[in-house]
């Protein structure tokens, strides 16, 4: 099954309801589970990252022994949604993400790997 089309426009639109949950943008953390995970700080959605892809990994394994595929798209959801917590509070966007991707399109995963490697050495390199 082929992807909607407005998959952009919906990342897009979950962001910026992510954005209007932010405690400096009047996001009530009795009211919202995405403000009060932003309102604990990054311990409380990082932590739910975490979790997330330890579930995805253990959906994904469970489709190898006949386990019902929905149940990893549903795990991968989470894991976005609070990957997306993630990025609004770090003042990023899912179009960040696409960005990046976009940009390593065409390059050789191993080639892009040994490049972050290379520059992440000369980065710690004394000037």
């Amino acid at each position: 099954m082929s992807p909607p089309m407005s998959t952009h426009d919906d990342l897009a639109r979950l962001a910026a309801l992510i954005e209007s949950r932010k405690p400096e943008n009047g996001g009530n953390p009795e009211k919202s589970y995405v403000a009060r995970l932003l309102h604990k700080g990054p311990d409380a959605f990082l932590k739910k990252v975490g979790e997330e892809a330890t579930e995805v990994v253990m959906a994904a394994k469970d489709c190898d022994h006949g386990g019902d595929v929905q149940t990893l798209v549903n795990e991968v959801a989470d894991l976005w949604f609070h990957s997306m917590i993630a990025l609004a509070h770090y003042g990023r966007s899912p179009a960040d993400v696409v960005a990046e991707l976009t940009r390593r399109e065409g390059l050789s995963g191993l080639e892009e790997k040994a490049l972050r490697k290379a520059q992440a050495r000369d980065a710690s390199e004394p000037s």
